[in-house]
């Protein structure tokens, strides 16, 4: 078969080259704690999305062969769309959002958002050069130079943990009259005698110690604090119900140090297994700040 269709190179191109494409895209698409994107229909709107990301990424090579410098026209159409679909999956979001105990917040949801747009991009991507290196080498080129781009892509497929930004440890949980404490950082003033002991017999409490300047602005970030309680919460399950503030997980900073405390109340109450989901919680590409690489941090060590 490919024998007989390497005589039509612009044919194999575009089969191998969108082959590959959808091969990126299901590599990286992945239902997980989250439950999103849903199963099975979730799922079957972003595999469509990238079998016309593959379709575009590798028909785009024959015609600006052919100097059919239409394709720009409609790859740009396609970027379109795609910016369409960030907006869809934000407002499905945040109308999902209201109902959750624990929110995931906006930060959360804007990120998420720009993630299944980007990796739209990362189909057309390897789409393109499989299908470029397909039909100006040989079909066999052209399948290797798509497996590279597939690594590539599951390398961009996502981000950083919070463990690569701040070291985390379990902490006491202590209340001082109503006053609620995760080791030595207040949290809030907790009233009721009945909540009171709800704490202190499911509460948990984590210390994230922040490595370095840009960590600890980071984890300052409102946006970043909701993300780390909303997939706590979610995996280890929530103690609480509606109309209960005093039961409400929260993240509290130390602003002498920059130390983050969290304050969990879940269903699964193991101090170690909330430690390693921490470690897993993504660090949002919104709420990133890097404050050294400003010159005037430059030019002198900075020490907040």
């Amino acid at each position: 078969m490919i024998v007989l269709l390497a005589s039509h190179r612009y044919t194999l191109g575009i089969i191998i080259g969108t082959l590959f494409g959808i091969l990126a895209r299901l590599s990286m698409l992945h239902t997980d704690y989250r439950q999103y994107p849903t199963y099975p229909h979730g799922r079957i709107i972003h595999i469509s999305l990238g079998v016309i990301a593959a379709a575009l990424g590798s028909v785009a090579v024959p015609s600006l062969l052919e100097k059919n410098y239409t394709a720009i026209t409609f790859l740009a159409l396609a970027a379109q769309q795609f910016r369409d679909v960030r907006s869809m999956e934000r407002e499905t979001l945040t109308k999902i959002d209201q109902m959750e105990l624990v929110p995931r917040g906006p930060t959360y949801i804007e990120g998420i958002a720009m993630v299944f747009e980007g990796r739209n991009y990362l189909v057309i991507f390897t789409a393109f050069i499989t299908s470029l290196f397909t039909v100006l080498a040989t079909w066999y080129w052209g399948m290797f130079i798509g497996i590279f781009a597939l690594i590539i892509s599951r390398q961009y497929k996502s981000g950083k943990q919070l463990s690569s930004i701040a070291k985390i440890i379990n902490a006491e949980l202590r209340m001082s009259g109503p006053d609620l404490y995760v080791d030595d950082i207040y949290i809030m003033n907790v009233g009721l005698k009945e909540s009171q002991n709800k704490i202190r017999k499911h509460g948990l409490g984590l210390i994230l110690q922040p490595i370095n300047a840009n960590a600890k602005v980071t984890l300052a970030n409102l946006g970043q604090r909701q993300a780390i309680l909303h997939d706590v919460s979610t995996i280890l399950g929530a103690y609480r119900d509606s109309g209960e503030p005093s039961l409400i997980p929260l993240c509290k900073l130390d602003l002498d140090d920059g130390r983050l405390a969290v304050f969990i109340i879940p269903n699964d109450r193991d101090p170690e297994k909330a430690r390693q989901v921490l470690m897993r919680v993504p660090v949002l590409e919104s709420a990133v700040r890097m404050p050294s690489e400003a010159e005037v941090n430059k030019k002198r060590k900075i020490g907040w």
